[in-house]
């Protein structure tokens, strides 16, 4: 039996080798270019786990010819970064110096002052830097870093991308045979990662030369990884299908569905913070201004699953489920932000009315720069009826329009009642 790990053993040794992500990798596309180019620069690989973030920077590096030094941003720190800008020094020094990589594994792990200590080193040229992230870079990774590399996103392997790698593990005779059932069965568990897929081959090579199987059967699969096949089964509703169910039972103002939706996704291996993200996006979209509440109640769930993390911190995620569903709905303020964006698009750009602008210098008063305009606090009740606060020319669409439901009930009656002090104000 070969123990080197089968993940190790399928490693691509070349680009040409590489399953998935012609996204980036395919011919004329942006990092293929990269790595044609004979200069390598420094990047940011942006994708969920499995998808072979690691393996492109080791390929970089092979490309270039360079020192490959690899930091885990889990388990390193600061003393890391340093040992890694010493051996980079030392290289640079040698007799027939190379290029150095540094590639970070979960970079979004490192704080600010720990990636703010590459900065100087990218800048001067002394390594590439590459990072590899599941996290949004955005958010996650210095913008002074951010400027500086290159993002690359890559995305989960297809079905047809696993089911090559399962082909491939096959001809090194590392797994056996699987019938059609069981292989779309471990596709579908392995849900785009290709990490999940070649640990659960392992597995189940191992248990299949225990019981002398030349065949690996749907039945057996079941049989052997049985509960954890179970949580990850998606042979009847696909990841998108069950958070579809889950937004549309809050949608529906049903807690009982939205809690079985949550919970099954939970089991099933759903990130709970996709979930919580998720719950967020329901409260703007579904609740809106009916109950503000909401938003802030999913924001303090999401918070709470941060400090606890799991199982504990996913109560507070089945109470936030819980009141979204059977708050008061509204999608108001989301048709009103669509349609918005929709006349933006379709409409020109129409200057600014003098009477908006703000008029901080001598020549900009002079040029009739916020004149005329009307300071809301000095009129009665705090508003200027039959003010005009749109480019001239323009009529004024209604794009807000609350629902009857919850504490839109009350600024419905409010904006009727300021848009009919505006109707008499602009009458002659």
């Amino acid at each position: 039996m070969n123990h080197t790990p089968l993940a190790e053993r399928l490693r691509p040794r070349s680009l040409g080798e590489v399953i998935g992500q012609q996204q980036v990798l395919g011919e004329g596309m942006a990092l293929r270019v990269a790595f044609e180019s004979g200069q390598p620069h420094s990047c940011i690989l942006w994708g969920p786990p499995g998808v072979g973030k690691t393996t492109i920077a080791r390929l970089m590096a092979d490309a270039f010819d360079a020192q490959f030094l690899a930091i885990s941003a889990v388990l390193g720190g600061v003393k890391e970064i340093r040992e890694a800008v010493d051996k980079a020094l030392a290289e640079r020094d040698s007799l027939a110096p190379k290029r150095t990589i540094v590639f970070v594994d979960e970079v979004h792990r490192f704080n600010k002052s720990q990636q703010d200590a590459f900065l100087p080193h990218v800048e001067s040229g002394l390594f590439t830097f590459i990072g590899a992230t599941t996290e949004n870079p955005s958010f996650e990774v210095n913008s002074a870093l951010l400027s500086r590399a290159a993002v690359y996103v890559l995305q989960p392997l297809s079905e047809v991308d696993l089911a090559h790698i399962i082909d491939k593990a096959r001809a090194i005779h590392a797994v056996p045979s699987l019938d059609d059932d069981a292989q779309a069965r471990l596709i579908a568990y392995a849900d785009g990662d290709a990490r999940r897929l070649l640990n659960t081959l392992e597995t189940l090579a191992v248990a299949a030369q225990h019981d002398k199987l030349m065949q690996v059967s749907d039945a057996w699969l079941m049989k052997v990884l049985g509960e954890r096949m179970r949580r990850y089964d998606k042979g009847g509703e696909q990841f998108y299908d069950s958070i579809s169910a889950l937004h549309k039972s809050v949608r529906g103002s049903d807690p009982d569905a939205a809690l079985y939706w949550l919970v099954r996704m939970l089991d099933g291996g759903a990130e709970p913070k996709y979930m919580a993200r998720r719950m967020i996006r329901m409260a703007a979209e579904d609740i809106g201004l009916a109950d503000p509440r909401a938003l802030r109640l999913a924001l303090d769930a999401a918070e709470v699953y941060e400090r606890l993390g799991s199982p504990e911190g996913e109560l507070a995620l089945a109470e936030c489920v819980v009141y979204l569903a059977i708050a008061p709905k509204s999608n108001a303020v989301y048709k009103a932000y669509n349609s918005v964006r929709k006349l933006i698009k379709a409409d020109g750009t129409r200057p600014v009315p003098l009477h908006l602008r703000n008029a901080p210098t001598a020549l900009m008063k002079d040029l009739d720069y916020g004149k005329a305009y009307r300071y809301a606090h000095d009129e009665p009740d705090a508003f200027a009826a039959g003010e005009n606060y749109w480019p001239d020319g323009m009529t004024p669409p209604t794009l807000y329009e609350p629902v009857e439901r919850g504490l839109e009930i009350k600024i419905a009656e409010k904006l009727r009642a300021l848009r009919e002090k505006n109707t008499q104000a602009r009458k002659p």
